[in-house]
């Protein structure tokens, strides 16, 4: 297979967070589940109603366009899309296609820009519901008219794992912007891939193969199987001197690999014609200004900034990117520490905010909007252990009430008396102790284990109830054992 590389180009559809739908005041609510209750004359289509058009996903992706470096049409108009589908209530489709809003672009990812072609606005389509007896098909129109945005790259994705990643940055940059949730697991964003092999090694050169289109992925992790299986497929075909066959294909997650679905000898005639009942939309309509001002720090500023003034690995740079509000904590509590020169402990920060709160978040189903711990109390409970006078046992027992009740952490340790016990006097009898009921862990240590010793001194942790100092723990026991 060293002779083909693939030559890949994603289109990917995301449902933009307005309230209402794109064309009438329906809600435009993912969340519903009962079918057919968002619907209005307007979205199902009725004979004698008209679009007007929502303001507010049209600012979305002059946002977008800013986000991406793209390049933002002076006009843009809504045409028909004609086709006939059994979700598709008018037998159109109302979309900027083929006059885009932005032109250009590009996401960096993994240390390469991927190049955008354009990306335009349309509505979404109904959702099917296929019967269990296969003997019927249901339709539910409560995603009709949905406001959708395209985005559609250039065919320069080399990899599986690139097109996976692609999608993630831009799920990643859409939250950032705050236009669209895009949960891949609620169908508010898909994939498709088009995908050929090109006959040559070399990236600059070499013929293009028959393009393959594999539908509607709605996983990243399909994304990636899907090109990677399909790149296999197409080389063994011209392996055994065969033809691709031009096609669209789906993802069948069971088997693992793409299916076909029907031939795509030529391209569809939709008989794009402009949408008379809505005008033109101009840039200069729009406040510009105020929009590229509303463009928060993104992910990508994010991660330079970040790996720049905090001591922290790429992969922990990545866990905060990946959740805004867990990086607006984590900054915050390590701002206190700014704030009064204590010193800043980025790393204790990171572990108690990433292992132990987000676990405690997570089994209890809380987010941050309804936390009770604040930056600051987490930055002083993070100062305790910085300074010795509390232990990581004892920390987390802090951190579990300030849960709990969001209590201060210095409060909470002096009403438990959970002070950490540094004097030797209070700590020799528990020493003694511990070396009296381990006899196999000395003698090991005499034998020159030295992992015996890092097993006596959390013995000696327990004993005294995470409340003893772990080096002068060490140190005595060092000296009992007869160092």
């Amino acid at each position: 297979m060293a002779e083909y590389r693939p030559v890949i180009g994603l289109e990917i559809h995301a449902e933009m967070a307005s309230q209402r739908k794109m064309f009438c005041g329906c809600l435009n609510n993912s969340d519903e589940k009962k079918p057919n209750v968002n619907v209005c004359p307007v979205c199902l289509a009725h004979p004698g109603t008209l679009p007007v058009a929502n303001r507010k996903p049209v600012e979305a992706m002059i946002k977008i366009g800013v986000a991406v470096g793209g390049k933002l049409a002076e006009q843009a108009r809504f045409y028909r899309k004609n086709y006939f589908y059994p979700d598709l209530p008018k037998g159109y489709q109302i979309t900027s296609q083929p006059e885009q809003f932005v032109i250009g672009g590009s996401l960096r990812v993994g240390g390469r820009e991927i190049k955008i072609d354009h990306i335009h606005l349309e509505e979404d389509t109904g959702t099917l519901v296929h019967d269990k007896s296969d003997s019927h098909t249901l339709v539910d129109f409560n995603r009709a008219g949905v406001p959708l945005m395209e985005l559609v790259t250039e065919p320069v994705i080399e990899s599986g794992v690139e097109a996976r990643r692609f999608a993630e940055e831009l799920q990643l940059l859409l939250r950032y912007l705050g236009v669209a949730e895009a949960n891949m697991e609620k169908g508010e964003m898909r994939c498709e891939v088009n995908i050929s092999l090109s006959q040559s090694a070399d990236k600059r050169g070499g013929k293009l193969g028959t393009k393959v289109e594999i539908k509607n992925l709605n996983s990243f992790r399909a994304v990636e199987r899907a090109v990677e299986f399909e790149t296999e497929r197409q080389a063994k075909i011209l392996e055994a001197g065969e033809k691709v066959v031009q096609e669209t294909r789906g993802w069948d997650e069971t088997k693992q690999e793409t299916v076909s679905q029907r031939r795509k000898e030529e391209a569809h005639d939709y008989r794009y014609f402009p949408e008379p009942d809505l005008p033109p939309y101009r840039l200069a309509d729009f406040d510009i200004e105020t929009i590229k001002k509303d463009v928060p720090e993104l992910p990508a500023e994010k991660r330079e900034r970040l790996q720049k003034e905090y001591d922290l690995s790429g992969s922990q740079v990545e866990v905060l990117v990946a959740d805004k509000e867990l990086a607006e904590f984590y900054e915050r509590a390590t701002g206190e520490f700014k704030a009064d020169e204590r010193g800043v402990p980025y790393g204790i920060i990171y572990n108690y905010l990433v292992s132990d709160l987000r676990g405690l978040m997570k089994s209890e189903g809380v987010g941050f909007g309804v936390l009770k711990i604040t930056p600051e109390n987490f930055a002083d409970l993070a100062a305790l252990v910085a300074k010795g006078e509390i232990g990581s046992r004892v920390a987390k027992d802090v951190l579990a009430e300030m849960f709990k009740t969001g209590a201060d952490p210095r409060a909470i340790v002096k009403e438990k008396g959970l002070e950490q016990v540094s004097e030797e006097r209070e700590l020799v009898a528990a020493v003694k102790k511990i070396i009296s009921e381990n006899e196999k862990a000395v003698a090991d240590y005499k034998k020159g284990k030295e992992a015996s010793l890092k097993f006596l001194v959390g013995q000696a942790m327990k004993e005294t109830e995470g409340r003893g100092e772990p080096k002068m723990l060490e140190k005595l026991l060092g000296e009992e054992l007869g160092e």
